[in-house]
């Protein structure tokens, strides 16, 4: 970390829950990142509630737990909040009745029709639009958003979440839900009217259900200035930055005070406070 050590900074506490983002942060790939595993021990073996979050709406909650579990993190379902769910459940809430058109892949899907939701592919009955994360997005896909939005001015659109790009191992990504969303504005000239994932506070809502907690002390852990971290400010959580994912030291440094995390980190177990590394007998080169 030369150049960059005095920039860092680290907690010296612990809080009352922790949030986690997942893509960047706890792994990249199928690769944990270095400190995940000890650090997410030692806070189970705390009884401090630990919360999984994406903005990834191509996993139901199930196949997280399942991968959590392969790289050695027993996790509960109850544990994960995604798009797939908040998306589901904001529709539920404010659009019951309405018709919804999904582009989206199969675990989106799902989720609707498990939820009751109409969906249909006929733009003249289509009454919401729901942009995501779709690698089987198709020109045939973005005509009928087309039609059902700005021929029969009949359908909004809304977004499961703002994500340029998903990052992969060795820093390469693929296109998020943010093309999506601009290619159906481009062609429409209309704008998105709600994106349901980070910074969005429903998410944070999502996450700390069922904890008796005040947000103030908990803490969002993730390496998006623009999703995690603006989500903490958004809700005066506590945000921590692991430098391993998508937004950089000279970014975060380049924002306003306010908006900038409240803790940058080379590795995730630096959310233990050093004064108890040595009692936990760990050192620098451990994982």
């Amino acid at each position: 970390m030369s150049g960059t050590d005095d920039h860092l900074s680290f907690p010296t506490e612990f809080y009352d829950a922790y949030i986690f983002d997942m893509d960047g942060t706890i792994y990249l790939g199928d690769q944990l990142l270095p400190g995940v595993k000890r650090l997410i021990e030692e806070l189970r073996r705390r009884n401090l509630p630990v919360r999984y979050l994406s903005n990834n709406p191509t996993k139901d909650p199930q196949l997280y737990v399942e991968k959590l579990a392969k790289l050695g993190l027993p996790t509960d379902i109850s544990d994960i909040a995604n798009t797939v769910v908040t998306m589901t459940n904001w529709l539920k809430t404010h659009h019951p009745d309405a018709v919804i058109f999904p582009i989206a892949e199969q675990p989106l899907i799902n989720a609707f029709a498990q939820a009751g939701l109409r969906m249909s592919d006929n733009p003249e009955e289509i009454d919401i639009v729901v942009a995501s994360y779709d690698r089987t997005f198709t020109y045939e896909k973005l005509q009928i958003a087309f039609d059902a939005i700005w021929f029969h001015k009949r359908a909004k659109l809304v977004a499961t979440n703002p994500d340029r790009y998903c990052p992969f191992p060795g820093g390469r990504g693929e296109p998020d839900c943010a093309s999506i969303i601009a290619a159906i504005e481009a062609c429409t000239q209309t704008q998105c009217e709600m994106v349901i994932g980070k910074p969005n506070p429903a998410m944070l809502e999502a996450a700390i259900a069922g904890l008796d907690v005040d947000p103030a002390r908990c803490m969002m852990v993730g390496d998006r200035l623009g999703t995690d971290i603006q989500m903490a400010v958004r809700t005066s959580m506590v945000s921590a930055m692991p430098l391993t994912g998508d937004s950089t030291l000279e970014e975060a440094l380049a924002l306003d005070a306010k908006d900038q995390p409240d803790f940058i980190l080379d590795r995730l177990d630096r959310l233990i406070p050093a004064s108890e590394w040595e009692s936990l007998g760990w050192s620098e080169t451990d994982e």
